[in-house]
């Protein structure tokens, strides 16, 4: 008979996973709009970009046969999708609100109509191929931090290696330096010689990239199929951690884990025998996104021309 430690970490370690595994998608996402509004853009319109990546990798992976031709169809159709939103908002300086809030709702119909249109009124059973976990060998066993940490598929370690590189990018190049400028100060910025559209755009569609790859993230790598509305507020709940990770890279990926550890209580709770109606740990996670939002965590500095729409010096 194991002894009851042995079964407190098998908890804690399941509880571990699970807060990885939902988190990676966030943090995906998340990185890509840390970019995007530290451009000073704010696209809320990502959760349509998410689930017009998870449509075009479940698509591109049945084409294909192969998951990572799927991950780069996700990717390609979260672009093309917010595309749309940066010609609007960025090109010709509409509201980043409403034209965000355009394209959720238009990704949402669109991606049901393809899908059926694809598959028929009732859908289908998909079998797509999916990724695989890759561990490293000796770290994979460690205890509680083991599995979760170093038994992960191909998004997670890609999340792993994008973090630090966003942030290098962001903290210690010219490249940074001027796309930082533009969120700040875009008047500065034109008065040395920056482009700003140009610096917007790019970051915008980088953040569509991200989302794209958050949507393909939970299609090859967790549900291994796809459904209408599958994201449910994912994109939205990634704009809450990039105000609690501060418009940080790192911290958004900070953030994401604690969103991640508050979906992941419930897994935890059920496997303890806690008699609580499971409805309430769904709603943590939407709890935790409220509370980022109204600053519970402390208040957070914004880019200055956050969601402002660029004008060309008079």
């Amino acid at each position: 008979m194991l002894p009851p430690e042995a079964g407190t970490l098998a908890v804690l370690a399941a509880f571990c996973e699970a807060t990885v595994r939902v988190a990676t998608p966030l943090a995906l996402a998340a990185l890509g709009e840390t970019v995007t509004e530290r451009s000073g853009v704010i696209n809320i319109g990502i959760e349509g970009s998410m689930l017009s990546g998870a449509l075009g990798a479940a698509l591109g992976a049945l084409w294909l046969g192969s998951a990572w031709g799927g991950a780069l169809a996700g990717v390609l159709a979260g672009v093309a999708v917010t595309l749309v939103f940066a010609v609007v908002a960025v090109g010709w300086g509409g509201d980043q609100i409403v034209a965000g809030t355009g394209l959720t709702l238009g990704a949402l119909g669109l991606t049901g109509a393809v899908y059926r249109a694809a598959f028929g009124a009732t859908g289908a059973a998909l079998s797509l191929p999916t990724f695989h976990s890759l561990s490293v060998p000796g770290l994979v066993s460690l205890p509680v931090l083991g599995r979760a940490v170093f038994a992960q598929p191909a998004p997670t370690w890609m999340l792993y290696l994008l973090a630090p590189m966003v942030w290098w990018v962001l903290a210690r190049t010219q490249l940074g330096l001027a796309l930082r400028a533009a969120g700040e100060a875009p008047e500065a910025a034109v008065a040395a010689g920056l482009r700003v559209p140009r610096l917007r755009m790019g970051a915008t569609l980088f953040g569509g990239a991200m989302a794209g790859l958050a949507g393909a993230t939970l299609v090859l790598a967790q549900a291994g199929t796809f459904a209408e509305g599958m994201t449910a507020g994912r994109g939205f709940i990634a704009i809450a951690i990039v105000v609690l990770g501060r418009w940080h890279p790192l911290g958004a990926v900070g953030a994401a884990l604690v969103f991640g550890a508050a979906s992941a209580f419930q897994y935890a709770f059920q496997a303890v025998g806690v008699n609580v109606p499971y409805q309430f740990f769904l709603m943590a996670p939407y709890v935790a996104t409220l509370l980022a939002l109204a600053g519970v965590g402390g208040r957070a500095r914004a880019p200055e021309a956050l969601g402002r729409p660029w004008e060309a010096p008079r």
